[in-house]
């Protein structure tokens, strides 16, 4: 009897850690393998140095491509050569001033860091979490980041960082909300339900290239449309469900440093409601100005101000071409305004202190900048880049296969170079006037070229290293999570890449095989007319 009741009041036997799935366990390898790569920063010097070494093996290997636009030889530069050693080191100290995310990154960081010295971030993303259904917060940053890709600096400098607080404030794991947000803006880069700024520039190479075939072609930045705004619920709903099935279960435990207000759901305070009235006017004030600005010149007396003064064109104005400056603009007078009304801001020094601060925390970001900085260049300089795409389109062009599988095939090859090539345009420009001849002779439009391009390209700009804010996101990551790397990174957006890659894909076989347009006047096929060469 009283063993009895000894077994019974007997603490039950711990219970046994939850089962990791397959496929949780191999991104845990993944991350695993690329934590234990070296420092980023490290491994992008230890990838500049190959770099230079693989450009001598080349050179001396003969290797050489024909271009396909101009007929001339490319051959890979030697940078170990004389001439290569005075190329590095004069341009050691450009190649990281002139690298593009960073004064982006510094610009856009000083505006923003008053907003959130001030409070007015804690504050608004408190509201917004505790005033929005939480089941939606995840299919609402997805799509916010797909939108944010006109001018993409506002997704990677903006949305990403903002998605960690208020996932934070949610009671979720900031890297969770990052992630979304990040699927969103980079690997949902060609989906939109508006035209954006990479659009004409897009159109504008396949029409040269396009050219080369029939001289009387003309592709519009309007040419992917139709097919860009199917993509972005499909790319939200694709979103969600990698980010609520994948990524949050292997993100369970919030970071044991979180802050109480990082942590959220505590009620505001009658100073942080004042300060975020105050910050309403002004964001209703801003907005103001700026659709004031966009309207057609001559709507109203001092309308068009931001837009071009040549053409009175949108997409390449001011406007656009100046968000950077907007965002830090906004940050400022939108923090301020917070600041003064919650009483957090008394004087120019608390404002200047906020700007400082949001510096003091960029330091191992311009390290790892730096080192990235002079891998990107030196490749570029080697050429292995092009002679690398070249090679690849001649593989594929001698694959011979049906239409679906070789729009396939080259989804695939656009996704792989993107591994190695960062640039969209500068991509396309070297790949367009391979492939949309090509296509062309067989019969596909240069427009259906193009979206199996933007579609490869997107789907790995998420992992890829030679992304220009790849750097930049693994810096948000390691504030949550110090030892995070390049592996986490790889690990927790990979399950995008594939996901994406198969929905994207299915969708365009399905655009193909009923034969829709993609664009306003964007057919599938092309038929050389009897006047083409």
């Amino acid at each position: 009897m009283v063993g009895a009741m000894a077994d019974d009041d007997a603490a039950p036997p711990p219970a046994a850690p939850p089962r990791r799935s397959l496929l949780d366990r191999m991104l845990g390898f993944i991350e695993r393998g690329g934590n234990a790569l070296p420092h980023p920063a490290t491994l992008f010097a230890i990838l500049a140095l190959l770099v230079v070494v693989a450009s001598w093996i080349a050179a001396e290997a003969g290797i050489s491509v024909t271009h396909p636009t101009t007929g001339k030889t490319i051959q890979p530069v030697n940078l170990l050569s004389e001439a290569g050693l005075h190329k590095i080191m004069t341009g050691l100290v450009t190649n990281f001033t002139s690298f593009a995310p960073l004064g982006t990154v510094l610009v856009a960081i000083i505006g923003i860091g008053v907003a959130e010295h001030s409070g007015l971030m804690g504050a608004a993303l408190r509201k917004l979490v505790l005033a929005s259904p939480r089941a939606l917060l995840t299919p609402i940053l997805v799509f916010a980041g797909v939108m944010s890709n006109m001018a993409s600096e506002i997704g990677y400098v903006l949305l990403v960082p903002m998605a960690a607080y208020i996932f934070a404030a949610a009671g979720r794991h900031p890297i969770v909300g990052m992630a979304a947000a990040f699927a969103g803006v980079s690997g949902g880069y060609s989906a939109n339900l508006l035209i954006g700024t990479i659009d004409p520039l897009l159109s504008g190479l396949s029409q040269e290239a396009a050219q080369l075939v029939d001289k009387q072609y003309t592709v519009t930045a309007v040419a992917n449309w139709y097919f860009m705004m199917i993509s972005t619920p499909l790319i939200t709903l694709l979103g969600w469900f990698v980010t609520e099935k994948i990524v949050a279960p292997r993100f369970r435990e919030l970071p044991s440093d979180m802050t109480a207000d990082e942590q959220g759901n505590q009620p505001l305070t009658d100073a942080e409601r004042r300060g975020l009235r105050w910050a309403l006017y002004v964001t209703i004030g801003f907005v103001f100005v700026l659709v004031w600005s966009a309207l057609p010149s001559g709507t109203a007396p001092g309308t068009g101000f931001l837009r071009n003064p040549a053409d009175d064109d949108l997409l390449k104005s001011p406007l656009l071409g100046g968000v950077v400056a907007l965002i830090f603009a906004y940050g400022v007078l939108v923090g301020v305004a917070y600041g003064v009304g919650a009483g957090t801001i008394k004087s120019d020094n608390d404002v200047i202190k906020g700007m400082g601060a949001s510096m003091s925390t960029l330091g191992t970001y311009l390290v790892l900048v730096f080192f990235a900085a002079q891998f990107v260049a030196f490749f570029n300089w080697t050429q292995l880049g092009l002679i690398l795409a070249m090679k690849g389109a001649s593989a594929l062009q001698d694959l011979g296969l049906p239409a679906l599988p070789l729009f396939i095939c080259f989804i695939l090859l656009s996704a792989f170079l993107n591994l190695f090539m960062g640039s969209a345009s500068a991509k396309w420009a070297l790949m367009a006037p391979v492939f949309v001849p090509m296509f062309m002779l067989l019969g596909f439009s240069p427009e259906l070229t193009q979206v199996a391009y933007r579609i490869g390209d997107s789907c790995t700009n998420i992992i890829s290293p030679m992304m220009s804010y790849f750097a930049l996101i693994i810096a948000f990551f390691q504030r949550y999570e110090p030892r995070a790397g390049i592996g986490t990174l790889v690990a927790t957006m990979l399950p995008y890449t594939v996901v994406f890659m198969i929905g994207w894909t299915i969708l365009f076989g399905i655009w193909l095989g009923l034969e829709l347009p993609i664009g306003p006047d964007a057919k599938l096929f092309y038929t050389a007319p009897a006047s083409a060469p």
